[in-house]
């Protein structure tokens, strides 16, 4: 692979990094469903492990907007780390782990999700974008805030 190729590859791992980036600034925006459904292809793929996919932007922003209205997310912090992004051409694929925590509405209780995403990409008109996005929770639970009582009582 000449150095041009290799400087591409480098380019593009960035841009799937920003893509990743901004998905979880919409998530954390309240879960703004128009901002993450933006991020994939018109008939891009969200799923949780065990869950129905949510298939296209309709379905994808819905879910998203569903999970703002069920109201019992107050504040929520998406970080990843650790990124495998392998980019063949104009379609990539990436691991990632996370951790995701939130503040509940109740303000009395404060929840951590660990897990990865396994994602895919294609470039759609020199941009990329999700063509699916998997996350697979591996743990959930409470935790304690400092200055905090436990919600935990025991």
């Amino acid at each position: 692979m000449g150095l041009e190729e290799r400087l591409q590859v480098l380019e593009d791992i960035e841009s799937i990094r920003k893509l990743k980036a901004a998905y979880c600034a919409a998530c954390d925006d309240d879960h703004n469903g128009d901002a993450v459904a933006s991020l994939f292809v018109p008939d891009g793929v969200w799923q949780q492990s065990g869950d129905t996919p949510r298939v296209g932007h309709q379905q994808i922003s819905d879910f998203m907007f569903g999970l703002r209205n069920a109201g019992f997310i107050a504040r929520s912090a998406h970080q990843i780390f650790n990124p495998v992004i392998v980019v063949d051409g104009d379609t990539a694929k990436a691991d990632w782990r996370f951790l995701m925590m939130y503040t509940a509405t109740d303000e009395k209780s404060f929840v951590r999700i660990i897990g990865r995403y396994e994602d895919e990409y294609a470039r759609v008109d020199g941009e990329w974008k999700f063509s699916s996005l998997l996350a697979v929770v591996e743990e959930r639970g409470e935790y304690q805030a400092a200055g905090r009582p436990s919600p935990v009582s025991g």
